[in-house]
């Protein structure tokens, strides 16, 4: 008779990189098109923003990109209050800080309630639901159609 043993041991929590005791976390999520972004605000901070572990102006090439994302924070004057961590994946570019906007703003508001009408009337809480539109059969693309031959 065989007889198996299953020896179960606790889990090993991984150390955090950061000192909980000193910075207070806040969480958020945005999403656009494709892109999905999950946002942690650290108070308090020094502004210094990474996504997926890379500094903002190393991973978004374009200025505009980085000045989409920052909305949230200079509508509510916040520049330099918060450390921001972000892991997006999925979509492009202009996708990608579309949603960190999304995220950064919803995240501001788990921090301060206050911050909503502010946001509110920037338009920053809204979610941009468009999307890709898909390929219809018998045409070259979503919209566009086959030259008309008459004869």
């Amino acid at each position: 008779m065989l007889v198996l043993t299953i020896l179960i041991l606790p889990r090993l929590q991984k150390p955090s990189r950061f000192n909980l005791a000193e910075k207070v976390k806040y969480m958020g999520t945005g999403r656009r098109k494709s892109s999905v972004a999950r946002v942690v605000l650290m108070a308090p901070g020094k502004g210094n923003i990474s996504i997926n572990g890379i500094n903002i102006n190393d991973y978004m090439p374009r200025e505009s990109l980085v000045t989409i994302i920052k909305q949230p924070l200079v509508a509510v004057e916040q520049d330099n209050g918060y450390d921001i961590n972000v892991n997006v994946n999925g979509g492009g570019l202009s996708g990608q800080s579309g949603a960190i906007r999304l995220g950064i703003s919803r995240a501001l508001i788990n921090a301060n309630p206050d911050y909503r009408p502010l946001l509110k009337s920037n338009g920053l809480l809204t979610r941009d639901s468009r999307k890709v539109e898909r390929k219809k059969p018998g045409q070259p693309g979503a919209r566009k159609k086959f030259q008309f031959s008459k004869r």
